[in-house]
């Protein structure tokens, strides 16, 4: 220790120690074991890094899955976000591919909510347990091949140039490890990795005047069924006139039915929430907790067959609805939306209206948001809209994609994508990008979309053959 109690920073002078305490900062520098060599490492092991995975892992690629918790599937398994919809655009499925492989399996392990019949999940909607797709993500990544690495986080990149990743550091109980690899893949949900590769982005709360609060999720248990009627919004505004809620919010997604007597309670905004800063993250996972309560309580107080209605568990992490967003190849915007149009390089198509949840408490606020969700955005039956393939790629990046939330989108649309079957087709087309720009040596930003979208179709996603007649498409 220097005299006063200063840290003496090892390898510097004690001149330079003064300096660099003064300016904040601290100069890190160590020899650390290099791991294997991949084909593609895939950071993140929500539905869009999953699907990225088990993807290319099918496609013959050596592949590694990094996720920081003990369980795969993000919101769908540990963020208690249990329920998938606008699986169809009203007359036909259209999330399909990977998205109709897992939920099949599902429904063949019976883990779909009791009111979906074996195939009934195929008109559009369906809650699920969240331990069986824990177990399906297991599965489907040990029979494609893919490595898996839990409670592994994501330290820091290896850039070569300014388009080409070399390799990422790692942490976990073994301590630090460089990881080289000849692709790779974001699906860390806040662009973590595009960030520390220092290419631009688009974040909630810096480039927007506001940030979209997230909700901590819980499962809950003991709901009679025969009893619950679903009238909540009416209940709801009973408690806010009684002066029941810390918060008189509105907005309450509710609960969404998983099995014969429990479900998953989407409740309480957390507003103001930065995702990007972990003091922020860290409060909002407390305070969500305690709103996990008081909405508990409110089901037993107001709603009929949740007298008894208990939580089992409320999520270990928090959902984000948004963070960061890649600045990419294609912005996907609210006029794409509006026109419903379709790409020549599309990798998906969706149905999901725009859900941009409600930024206060104000009466403006709701009225935004009800106007909005309820009727301004409404996609009619039949009515899709693309996904672009240059909405994954980061601008100008050669053997970087992206999977999940932070693709690149305006404001507008990302309210209506970052859902799970819209971050699933996301990133099968990711990983299988990956593989292809492998073997063929083309750049993610120069990649030949038709080969891409022909191995999807083989896949099992839904890219009808009239994608170019069908609907008019932007200049890219």
């Amino acid at each position: 220790m220097l005299a006063g109690g200063e840290t003496v920073f090892a390898g510097t002078t004690q001149s330079e120690n003064k300096k660099m305490a003064k300016s904040g900062t601290f100069q890190f520098s160590r020899k650390i074991p290099i791991d294997d060599v991949y084909d593609l490492v895939v950071l993140g092991g929500g539905p869009g890094g999953c699907a990225a995975a088990i993807s290319a892992g099918r496609l013959g690629a050596k592949v590694l899955l990094v996720e920081s918790s003990g369980m795969l599937g993000g919101m769908g398994t540990a963020g208690y976000v249990a329920n998938w919809y606008d699986l169809t655009d009203g007359e036909r499925l259209i999330c399909r591919g990977i998205v109709e492989e897992l939920l099949d399996e599902m429904s063949r392990r019976g883990a779909l909510s009791p009111t979906t019949s074996p195939a009934g999940w195929r008109r559009g909607s369906t809650g699920y347990r969240t331990e069986s797709l824990k177990m399906v993500l297991d599965d489907f990544c040990a029979k494609a091949g893919v490595e898996v690495r839990f409670a592994t986080s994501f330290v820091d990149v290896d850039m070569k140039g300014k388009d080409r990743l070399e390799g990422v550091v790692l942490n976990n109980v073994e301590g630090l490890r460089y990881v080289k690899a000849k692709t790779f893949i974001d699906g860390t949900g806040d662009a973590k990795v595009v960030a520390a590769c220092g290419l631009p982005y688009r974040q909630a709360g810096r480039d927007t005047p506001n940030i979209m609060p997230p909700t901590l999720c819980a499962a809950v248990y003991n709901i009679d069924y025969t009893k619950y009627k679903g009238n909540q919004q009416e209940m709801v505004l009973k408690a806010i006139a009684d002066g029941y809620f810390s918060q008189p919010d509105r907005h309450v997604p509710g609960l969404f039915r998983s099995s014969e007597t429990t479900a998953i309670m989407n409740a309480g905004h957390l507003f103001h929430t930065d995702a990007t800063n972990n003091k922020s993250y860290s409060k909002a996972m407390t305070d969500g907790r305690k709103l996990v309560q008081e909405y508990a309580e409110f089901y037993r107080k107001y709603v009929a067959g949740c007298e008894n209605m208990q939580v089992m568990d409320s999520g270990s992490i928090l959902g984000i609805r948004e963070s960061r967003r890649i600045v990419g190849e294609y912005e996907l915007d609210y006029e794409d939306y509006k026109a419903r149009r379709w790409f020549h390089d599309q990798i998906g198509i969706y149905h999901k209206v725009v859900d941009i949840h409600v930024y206060d408490l104000s009466d403006e606020e709701y009225k935004r948001y009800s106007q909005e969700f309820n009727t301004l955005d409404r996609l009619a039956k039949g009515e899709s809209y693309g996904m672009p393939y240059g909405m994954l790629v980061p601008k100008g990046m050669c053997n970087l994609w992206v999977a999940g939330r932070c693709n690149s989108s305006d404001l507008k649309v990302h309210g209506a994508i970052r859902d799970q079957p819209g971050c699933l087709m996301m990133g099968q087309a990711a990983g299988t990008a990956a593989v292809q720009s492998i073997k063929t040596g083309q750049p993610a930003n120069d990649l030949d979309t038709e080969t891409l979208v022909h191995t999807l179709r083989e896949a099992g996603a839904f890219l009808p053959q009239e994608t170019l007649s069908k609907k008019m498409t932007r200049d890219t």
